[in-house]
């Protein structure tokens, strides 16, 4: 950075290349010597009524009694601005980032240094209720797109010194503001270093959503179709999880945090378990995991027993099912792959198609693959009930539906082409895979594999919280991992 005001004011128009939103606001201070200073916004950042009244107007205002510019400087950080956060320059590189960031930045003639004053103002998504983690007895707020506004939901439930956010710059071009959080006391040490040295190795340009930084995350040489690392969007989830020894990720611009070390019993839990009286969590929870299971298996089951284990069936069962099937003209296996095919393509028209369009989608899925296909005898009526089945259980886990529509895939034709064999395959390979997984270098399988007694309190029921708070086991304890 030069001490002339004009070769710095020209090194930044170089580095903006004349964008029509890098604006700068010339000025003559009121020193003996008329000093030119100058102040440097992007329009749209910055809050135009607080750098008014609280930068422009003071210096303006001001009689300043020296003419040396770093004194000039140092009398505006301390006696003149009456923003609270002021941060110095030194370089012009960091003046960009500041200034991409809602900063303004004060110039002056004769100085090497400059001012970044904290004067943001740009327009975000309010604080709302996340659409994808929905509670009937919770916390109805959810985290938003700007850092610091979800940095204050998270303070607010934990007033503890022990809370440390820890800032970092990933994306060479988009400089997007990175925000490690933990418990000092809780944290161990080992993972937090892991953490924070998968992040500073992340060399992307650009970093536009904390999905960005997932595959940095996950742990080398364990390949799954199952992700090491967890997201929530709600405040409530991410405490409840940095007090058992996590470590969160918030990411600008985002409002999904993501969560280290993630196991896979998480992904059957929610808030909701924990507000309710422990016989019904209990039941919720057992509810889950059998609806996962009937989302993945049920359609690969249904095609190896009708094409190569009709035995299996109830005798009146069989009788409807292969009456259904003969009138049909495709064989089981490509008429279950095609229907789910089929109603995978519905799915994405109607997350991706306009809200007002989304009943006639519906109603077209209704008549089309419901009603008319079963007429015309092209699907069998058993093939798509078996199918609607597996979709419905399959939003149950809904954080989840990635990897059972792939697991669901595969079942349906390792079944179509070896039976029940193929089944039992499929499910040693996806078992043995899941079991050496790790999370930060946590089993992804615990508190199942390893498998301890005194953990399961929280797996398939959920203790009182007499026992839940007297004997918790924290994550960074291996391998006795807790996942609550």
């Amino acid at each position: 950075m030069k001490k002339s005001l004009e070769e710095n004011l020209e090194s930044l128009n170089r580095l903006f290349l004349g964008s029509a939103d890098f604006t700068v606001r010339e000025m003559n201070l009121k020193t003996p010597a008329r000093t030119a200073a100058a102040l440097i916004t992007i329009e749209g950042m910055c809050a135009k009524d607080v750098i008014a009244i609280s930068v422009i107007d003071p210096l303006l205002s001001f009689e300043f009694s020296n003419t040396d510019a770093d004194l000039l400087i140092d009398e505006i950080k301390s006696s003149v601005l009456t923003t609270s956060e002021i941060v110095e320059l030194d370089t012009v590189k960091d003046a960009v980032m500041f200034s991409t960031s809602g900063f303004a930045v004060l110039a002056v003639d004769g100085t090497d240094r400059m001012l970044a004053i904290g004067a943001q103002g740009f327009s975000f998504r309010s604080v709302s209720e996340p659409e994808s983690e929905v509670v009937q007895r919770g916390s109805r707020e959810g985290f938003t797109e700007p850092l610091r506004i979800n940095m204050t939901l998270i303070r607010r439930r934990i007033k503890s010194p022990d809370l440390v956010f820890e800032t970092l710059t990933i994306g060479k071009d988009s400089k997007t503001q990175i925000m490690m959080c933990y418990l000092q006391k809780s944290v161990s040490p080992s993972i937090l270093n892991t953490v924070r040295t998968r992040l500073k190795q992340c060399d992307l340009k650009t970093v536009l959503g904390s999905g960005y930084l997932t595959e940095y995350l996950e742990d080398r040489g364990t390949r799954s179709i199952f992700s090491g690392v967890g997201i929530s969007e709600r405040p409530d989830t991410v405490c409840g999880k940095l007090t058992e020894g996590r470590v969160a990720v918030l990411v600008d611009g985002t409002p999904a945090v993501l969560l280290l070390p993630h196991l896979f019993v998480e992904e059957f839990q929610s808030i909701d378990d924990y507000s309710n009286r422990p016989y019904y969590a209990t039941f919720i929870r057992i509810l889950k995991y059998f609806s996962f299971m009937l989302a993945v298996f049920l359609p690969g089951l249904y095609t190896a027993f009708a094409q190569f284990h009709p035995e299996y069936f109830p005798a009146g069962l069989l009788i409807k099912t292969a009456e259904s099937l003969a009138h049909t003209p495709l064989p089981v296996t490509l008429e279950v792959l095609l229907i789910t095919f089929v109603y995978e393509i519905m799915r994405e028209a109607g997350l991706r198609i306009p809200k007002p369009l989304g009943h006639a989608v519906s109603i077209v899925g209704a008549l089309v693959i419901g009603e008319s296909a079963v007429s015309a005898g092209i699907i069998c009526s058993s093939t798509l009930m078996v199918v609607a089945t597996a979709a419905i259980c399959s939003y149950v886990t809904s954080s989840l539906y990635p990897q059972i529509m792939v697991l669901r895939f595969s079942f349906i034709i390792l079944g179509g082409i070896l039976g029940l064999w193929g089944v039992i395959l499929a499910v040693v390979f996806a078992l043995i895979n899941m079991c050496s997984k790790t999370s930060v270098g946590v089993p992804y399988m615990s508190s199942l594999a390893p498998f301890s007694i005194k953990r399961m309190r929280d797996v398939f029921v959920r203790a009182d919280w007499k026992r839940l708070s007297g004997h918790t086991i924290k994550v960074h304890k291996l391998p006795e991992t807790e996942a609550k």
